[in-house]
């Protein structure tokens, strides 16, 4: 039998080359689990990052029509988000019931460094407008008060005005935030009136019933918007696709996305709104730390 022998001096030299071997090993394992930790971690931290959504717009942003628990497609639209990109939003509502285009940009124009204060730091903003300046124009052609030979001059006017505002609008909007950095979104106007007005011809001897003299003037702002928006790289919803069909004379109250009061979308016309602003998808921001697909499916209903 072989019996092994260390003098102490042996011993020590030994002790110390083991101590300073668990040493490295115990670091190695302590840096290993940080790293492992911080992986884990990531994804989590990456999620408890908030970014600030601005909505600007009317009675629809606002979100009248819904049920309060729904509080309409603003809030909806901000849960597509964070489901979506795994971020909280941080929502600012800034929209008002009754805002026309025109009352819009007074607000901005006299208001400059407020708007830039409140829109400069989000990384999201929409902006529905417009329905008000059509819907005062309509009521007065139906009341014979519009002006004109063919009581269609407010209408025009009308049209008119809202290219200059909407234009001036959207200026602002990238003056203080890019597309490039920042989810910016606007929609286009539906028409809550098709069947009614298909009934009635208030001005006999015009274009025709009412509805094909107003959705003229309707087709003008959803034209307007559609151009503003593609010269500034803004994505535009197609609420007026999906309200009112292909060509215009679909009526959203048999499809059941009107409310009561006959106008304003109800939880599932403002539900449609929110789905077509996520399905604009969140460009520029592409990147799997800010958009991850499979966790839309989770909020991807079939229609």
């Amino acid at each position: 039998m072989m019996t092994l022998t260390f003098s102490t001096r042996g011993m020590k030299k030994i002790k110390t080359k083991l101590r300073k071997t668990f040493s490295y090993k115990r670091f190695c394992l302590t840096i290993c689990g940080v790293l492992l930790v911080t992986q884990i971690a990531a994804p989590r931290a990456q999620a408890q990052q908030t970014v600030r959504y601005t909505a600007l717009g009317d009675s629809i942003g606002f979100g009248i029509g819904a049920d309060p628990r729904s509080n309409g497609y603003v809030p909806t639209y901000a849960r597509f988000i964070e489901a979506g990109t795994g971020f909280n939003v941080n929502t600012r509502n800034l929209s008002f019931p009754g805002l026309t285009s025109s009352d819009l940009l007074s607000v901005i124009s006299g208001n400059p460094f407020i708007f830039r204060l409140l829109v400069a730091p989000s990384r999201i903003v929409t902006l529905n407008i417009g329905g008000g300046d059509l819907l005062r124009a309509r009521s007065d052609y139906k009341d014979q008060t519009c002006g004109g030979t063919d009581n269609q001059d407010c209408l025009r006017a009308a049209a008119t005005t809202f290219r200059a505002n909407f234009n001036a609008i959207l200026e602002a909007i990238v003056s203080v935030r890019s597309p490039s950095n920042t989810i910016i979104r606007t929609m286009d106007i539906y028409n809550p009136f098709v069947s009614v007005d298909q009934a009635q011809d208030t001005w006999p001897g015009d274009q025709g019933n009412d509805f094909q003299v107003i959705n003229m003037y309707l087709d003008d702002f959803n034209i307007t918007i559609a151009n503003a928006a593609a010269e500034r790289d803004i994505l535009v919803a197609p609420v007026h696709l999906e309200f009112n069909g292909p060509n215009g004379d679909e009526d959203p109250r048999a499809k059941g996305l009107i409310a009561d009061d006959g106008v304003h979308p109800n939880n599932e016309g403002h539900l449609r709104i929110a789905e077509l602003l996520r399905d604009l998808g969140f460009s520029p921001f592409e990147c799997s730390a800010f958009r991850r697909k499979s966790s839309l499916r989770g909020l991807h209903r079939t229609r």
